[in-house]
């Protein structure tokens, strides 16, 4: 039986591997690394035109309504960008009010598809492709199919997929519905420093291990590389302190950069070259991201095992033979942290 469970896993893999081939191309020649930024602008909010966030008050994009049962989170274990947005819908219990939807780990060039459902279709949009959710809204939409999407159920058209504005919005102007235990993830009084935070861990670390692993030159990868470790450093040193990057209280800061360690010894130590050291031999950095991973919220939302066969099946042009591998030991992230302990 278990050889049969092997062989089959080693078919479902090579399937996959020759889905993918044809991809978008990640790496340019000679140039470094740059993210596209430009996201469909469209935000939900409680009052039309703006926002109920006091350090941004004014929308400058179409608006939506926000209305219970009406919309339906794409996302995918496998993407960061994407788990950020399925643990704060967890954390703030907006679970009854937002529907959510999981892709696949793994996809061509067509876009995300819901292979993990019955029948390869998403149960809600009936959809094999989010790609199909996107040209319902925009016809021959002409970026990245990305997620995390919020899609619109009566028309089953896309709203967005501007993923740093969609959790900003789940704690501003989803707050009738959250959770009564719901924690502040946004607290005015450490906005500034917060927004100052999460800005370097975005540039210099969530994208910054994307800079290394799609660096179309030496040149740009070493300048990548020392970048990321300049802020892990950075990290490290503040960590040692305080018990989250904000103080005693888990903060959206916090949700950003967790979702890139996570994924660190898995995936961007090797598969994108980030090896100066493991996440693991840095010990403030390991304690705080086992301190979240055990958190409710956050470590039930990780699957190493999509994560792995996503970069390193989709990434074909770094690892073209599409080889998962079998480690690390994701064992130490049950270990005692012993964070908050005075």
């Amino acid at each position: 039986m278990l050889d049969c469970f092997l062989r089959r896993r080693s078919t479902n893999l090579l399937i996959r591997t020759l889905e993918v081939m044809a991809q978008a191309t990640f790496v340019t020649k000679g140039r470094g690394f740059e993210r596209d930024m430009k996201y469909i602008p469209d935000r939900i909010t409680a009052h039309k035109g703006c926002s109920a966030d006091p350090f941004h008050p004014e929308v400058h994009a179409p608006t939506w309504p926000v209305e219970p049962d009406r919309y339906r989170l794409i996302a995918a274990r496998a993407c960061p960008w994407a788990n950020r947005a399925i643990i704060v819908r967890k954390l703030l219990g907006l679970e009854d009010a937002i529907s959510m939807g999981l892709c696949a780990p793994t996809h061509d060039d067509r876009s995300w598809n819901f292979g993990l459902d019955p029948g390869n279709v998403d149960p809600v949009l009936g959809y094999e492709r989010l790609q199909e959710a996107y040209f319902a809204r925009i016809p021959d939409y002409p970026r990245g199919i990305t997620v995390p999407a919020i899609v619109d159920i009566p028309t089953r058209s896309v709203v967005t997929n501007d993923f740093p504005w969609i959790t900003h919005d789940m704690f501003f102007e989803w707050r009738d519905h959250h959770s009564p235990t719901a924690p502040s993830l946004w607290p005015d009084d450490c906005r500034e420093e917060m927004d100052q935070v999460m800005e370097r861990v975005f540039t210099e670390v969530n994208n910054g291990v994307y800079r290394c692993g799609f660096a179309g030159s030496q040149e740009a990868y070493d300048e990548a590389f020392h970048r990321l470790w300049a802020a892990m450093d950075w990290l490290e040193e503040r960590l040692a302190d305080r018990r989250y990057l904000l103080g005693d209280a888990i903060t959206e800061a916090d949700v950003r950069l967790f979702t890139t360690l996570a994924r660190f010894d898995a995936v961007y130590h090797g598969h994108f070259k980030c090896n100066r050291n493991k996440l693991t031999e840095m010990p403030n950095l390991w304690g705080y991201a086992r301190d979240l991973f055990q958190t409710p919220g956050f470590g039930e939302t990780i699957d190493f095992e999509q994560i792995k066969q996503h970069y390193y099946i989709v990434h074909s042009e770094i690892n073209p033979s599409g080889i998962v591998p079998d480690g690390p030991d994701v064992s130490g992230w049950h270990t005692p942290h012993r964070r908050g302990q005075k």
